[in-house]
């Protein structure tokens, strides 16, 4: 929901959250309009976890290079590893951690469990995060919601590693895991294509096994890079422009994204423009607005697939003012990507990569 931060309040300390995306919090800019669109946001997000499950978008996109693993699984390392504990490695929130089991391990967000059972610990983890909504995670018990962790529930089940990033909260249930005296890493949450070898790196080091990180940092970039090799020439060297919009029509919630959503680095890797970021939004989100959209001009419009659906799919989206009169809105051209995965930045960003590429550069485009 990786949306890695998606919108919501604020956590104590000032970061941002939940993890299953990157919306930060808005400003109060505008009195009690902008407060109450805050506010409506973050209850949205806890309601659904904003990165949970959800079906992908209805074409299907050729699988990225060296993926064989089936869209809602993750696809673990050949190998599994050997941890060489115990290891002291640096928090995100200032504290050094020693870790000497991984026997129990709990990852407090999606993206961070993607990433555990990508190098091999699926059989280690004994909980996940709302969020966590790929098939061999499903049956494990959630402890945290869009960032409202349980430390009661945590603690029952003995964890001998406890992973969060600085989005997970609140800070009290952090504390008190802490004062339990279980080891608890914070990582950096990741905002783009750059941070996907970085995080990886983190936790591969803390859980004892930085050769596994390597490798599957190696695998992830080698992968991103053979999906980009197949993005076609652009005719007349114009890349098309593409608007993020985060949707919750349930709450009538309707943003446009700018140059901090999120998504920028990925539509920037899929050779287009990021139409919210160049028509001159340089924070996350803004309110929807005709002038908005008229500015941004996109070709193609990106959402999340239950955010289309919650408007009853692009019938829906047309309705919305300003998106018919758009050239998006015109040709009924959408990119639709699964909550779960499309800005968690981590093992299966290669596959979200090929999914912007193979719906934004099918023949005639993707129009529902």
């Amino acid at each position: 929901m990786h949306i890695s931060q998606a919108f919501a309040t604020r956590s104590p300390e000032g970061s941002e959250g939940p993890d299953t995306g990157r919306i930060p919090a808005r400003r109060p800019a505008r009195g009690r309009a902008a407060a109450a669109l805050t506010a409506a946001v973050a209850f949205t997000l806890v309601l659904t976890g904003c990165g949970g499950g959800g079906g992908g978008g209805g074409n299907s996109a050729p699988k990225s290079a060296g993926s064989t693993a089936d869209a809602d699984r993750v696809e673990p390392l050949a190998a599994p590893p050997a941890p060489k504990l115990p290891v002291t490695v640096d928090s995100a929130d200032g504290a050094k951690v020693t870790i000497d089991s991984t026997d129990r391990i709990v990852p407090l967000t999606g993206s961070l469990s993607e990433i555990v059972f990508t190098l091999g610990f699926g059989k280690q983890v004994v909980a996940r995060d709302i969020t966590a909504t790929f098939e061999q995670a499903e049956k494990l018990p959630v402890v945290t919601r869009a960032h409202d962790v349980s430390a009661e529930s945590v603690l029952s089940l003995k964890p001998t590693v406890v992973l969060a990033d600085t989005t997970t909260g609140p800070a009290e249930a952090i504390d008190q895991i802490r004062d339990a005296g279980i080891p608890l890493l914070v990582v950096e949450p990741a905002k783009e294509l750059a941070d996907v070898g970085r995080r990886i790196d983190t936790v591969a080091e803390a859980l004892g096994v930085p050769s596994a990180g390597t490798e599957l940092k190696e695998r992830t970039e080698s992968r991103i890079a053979a999906v980009q090799k197949s993005i076609p020439d652009h005719r007349g060297g114009e890349k098309p422009r593409v608007a993020f919009l985060y949707l919750r029509g349930s709450a009538s919630v309707y943003l446009l994204g700018g140059a901090e959503s999120g998504a920028g680095s990925l539509l920037e890797a899929a050779g287009a423009v990021d139409a919210g970021k160049e028509s001159g939004l340089d924070k996350d989100f803004t309110a929807i607005t005709s002038e908005a959209l008229a500015k941004a001009a996109p070709d193609a419009i990106l959402v999340m697939s239950k955010g289309l659906a919650s408007v009853d799919g692009m019938d829906g989206l047309v309705k919305i003012p300003g998106i018919a009169e758009t050239p998006a809105g015109m040709d009924r051209r959408v990119v639709s990507i699964d909550d779960g995965v499309l800005l968690n930045y981590g093992p299966r960003t290669d596959r979200v990569l090929a999914e912007i590429v193979g719906q934004l550069y099918a023949k005639g485009g993707t129009r529902r």
